[in-house]
């Protein structure tokens, strides 16, 4: 039988099979770029993590000296007891390794108490760093980035912060160099040992502050989700602090 190519019927079964043939070439394309995508994704977290103790390098040179610096992962839960420890190659098929964890995506879907807690200890020119990730809530969507302690597990020795969208020019700006370079000397527990956080303040810190920086100017709701999520983050780091120390 032949279709009335003028015909509504023509019209609808061509427009289904264009549909169920551009459908199947993008998910084709999905699956062929998705490890490209994860490749991508997991040097720039790397680069990222390195960044913060001052190792620059590309995406695509992290992978080869990430172990270098990196010498152990560890996975703590709500309440601060070490779940899981690895050194050496990442085994991407390994759930429990930190390397592995999605932060953003626990943060997102599951309870605060029901989340993992990753942390890199690494080494530099014979000196220990603890670096963390945080993840929060900006303006329009996730924030996170890496903070790195220095021995004392008190003193920020560097930080590296991202947006998925936050406004251009405004809580953009924390991915700023400008931005993270506040944070190196920053301190989160006050001089008796308090855990004090540390608060990204409007209108401007106290030169002598060691537990505040300046806010991005018109990013207050970017600004304090920055400091909700330092807080919230390092509370739950505060009794594996205290033990190591």
């Amino acid at each position: 039988m032949a279709f009335d190519k003028d015909g509504n019927g023509f019209t609808f079964v061509f427009a289904t099979v264009m549909v169920v043939i551009v459908a199947t070439l993008l998910a084709l394309a999905s699956i062929s770029l998705k490890p490209f995508q994860q490749k991508n994704v997991s040097e720039e977290k790397m680069q990222n993590i390195l960044k913060t103790i001052s190792v620059d390098c590309s995406r695509e040179e992290a992978p080869g000296i990430f172990a270098e610096y990196v010498k152990k992962r560890v996975v703590l839960d709500y309440t601060s007891k070490i779940i899981s420890e690895n050194e050496g190659a990442i085994d991407k098929m390994d759930k429990t390794d930190a390397f592995n964890i999605n932060t953003k995506k626990e943060y997102k879907g599951l309870d605060e108490n029901e989340r993992n807690y990753p942390l890199y200890i690494c080494e530099k020119d014979g000196k220990t760093y603890y670096v963390i990730p945080v993840v929060g809530s900006g303006l329009w969507g996730p924030i996170w980035g890496y903070i790195a302690l220095e021995s004392d597990l008190n003193t920020v020795y560097g930080a590296s912060f991202a947006h998925d969208k936050e406004t251009p020019g405004l809580g953009a700006e924390i991915n700023t160099a400008e931005f993270q370079a506040q944070f190196p000397g920053e301190q989160l527990f006050d001089e008796n040992g308090n855990f004090v956080s540390i608060k990204v303040i409007k209108g401007g810190a106290r030169p002598e502050d060691l537990h505040g920086v300046d806010a991005i100017t018109g990013g207050t709701i970017t600004s304090n989700g920055v400091t909700k999520m330092i807080e919230r983050t390092f509370k739950v780091y505060e009794t594996y602090f205290n033990t190591v120390k």
